[in-house]
């Protein structure tokens, strides 16, 4: 835990013959033994299912966002949150404020009720093997944070921990718009351009948990400069702020077009975002078309070369940006049909649950934790 932390949660270990909870056991202690049936257990046999009623077993769901966190509790095998808290992370942000908000969401949910699994997406590069989390590209502290540990000696139950593209994928897969489909490329388009996959039925992260990162696929050489150093990535022409961007610098070349966002934001150019300037796109804005038209050229591109790469059944899209309207779908579609190969079959869909997605993914994950079904 944080330096100088203190848990608001006792660590405890639950004996899977009479459900007796026991105090934190030292690090480097391999088995215990239940003080009441005198049940022994190996270290890692925290919360097993064989002896669960699943009606009964409690799921903790978190999400640690970039600028918002989220939790969520729920009964083994239901579909509908029993309580749901989310917060805005202060600012500035650190590894150890968003620790102590997520604690704070804990234990508004939980007051005086523990969980026997816990799931946690994260926004940034996770090593989902040992719950660590690499980095946050937004909030500092977050540098090779073992969180997944954290987690489970706080609160003495199992955890899995995931990045939050990988967890939206799972998400979509159990909950949404990718039930029933063995394979699928869960993109999101928004502040960034992230992925996540299913194949076969599950996550796959890739050698270093880096799969997925269509974002940063180059769709045109010869673009814009990425944030990453790269030119023409698909995150440079199609993400929420770089769409923005463009008009605004299009503006600045040529104030005589997009009148329609002009209007919008009253002459000032930096109150330009995405949203505006697909709503401009709804009314005719000819600019804000333009631009919306590149973005989905851009993104039709990428999931065009992935699908013949691949071949997944199915493409999840989600993200504000999917908001763009008809146009804006109809070109991803029709670019991604171009580029495939013809025999390469998919569809492309809206995702199903929205921002919620992460969080329904972190669900399956303590599911999976747990080894119950679903």
């Amino acid at each position: 835990m944080l330096r100088g932390s203190r848990p608001i949660f006792p660590s405890s270990k639950t004996c899977s013959v009479c459900l007796n909870r026991v105090g934190s056991l030292p690090l480097d202690v391999r088995s215990w033994q239940c003080s009441n049936c005198q049940t022994k257990h190996d270290r890692e046999s925290i919360n097993p299912v064989a002896s669960l009623d699943t009606k009964e077993t409690l799921l903790l769901a978190l999400d640690f966002g970039g600028t918002k966190h989220a939790a969520a509790m729920l009964l083994a095998g239901e579909t509908q949150w029993q309580a749901y808290r989310r917060a805005l992370s202060p600012h500035p942000a650190h590894a150890t404020t968003d620790l102590q908000l997520m604690r704070s969401l804990i234990q508004q949910l939980l007051p005086d009720r523990q969980p026997h699994a816990i799931g946690v997406s994260f926004g940034g590069p996770v090593n989902a093997a040992i719950g660590e989390v690499r980095l946050s590209h937004h909030v500092p502290g977050w540098e090779n944070f073992p969180l997944g540990t954290l987690l489970s000696e706080e609160f003495g139950v199992p955890v899995s921990v995931d990045n939050d593209a990988n967890a939206a994928a799972l998400g979509e897969h159990r909950f949404g718009a990718g039930q029933g489909y063995d394979s699928l490329l869960y993109i999101t388009i928004s502040t960034g351009v992230g992925g996540g996959w299913i194949l076969q039925g599950q996550p796959w992260r890739g050698a270093e948990g880096m799969a997925g990162e269509i974002g940063h696929m180059v769709v045109d050489p010869a673009g814009a400069l990425c944030l990453c150093g790269k030119r023409g990535c698909l995150e440079r022409l199609a993400s929420g702020p770089y769409i923005a961007q463009q008009v605004r610098e299009i503006l600045q070349a040529a104030p005589s077009r997009g009148q329609g966002i002009c209007d919008r934001v009253k002459g000032n150019l930096d109150a330009i975002t995405a949203q505006i300037v697909s709503q401009a796109a709804e009314q005719g804005d000819d600019l804000a078309r333009e631009v919306l038209e590149t973005a989905g050229w851009a993104l039709g591109v990428g999931i065009g070369n992935v699908a013949n790469l691949i071949n997944p059944q199915r493409f999840v899209l989600g993200g504000g940006v999917t908001q763009a309207g008809k146009p804006f779908w109809d070109t991803v579609r029709r670019v991604a049909r171009e580029t495939a190969l013809p025999e390469v079959h998919f569809e492309i869909v809206p995702a199903a649950l929205g921002e919620e997605a992460p969080l329904w993914g972190a669900v399956a994950l303590a599911n999976d934790r747990m080894g119950l079904p679903g």
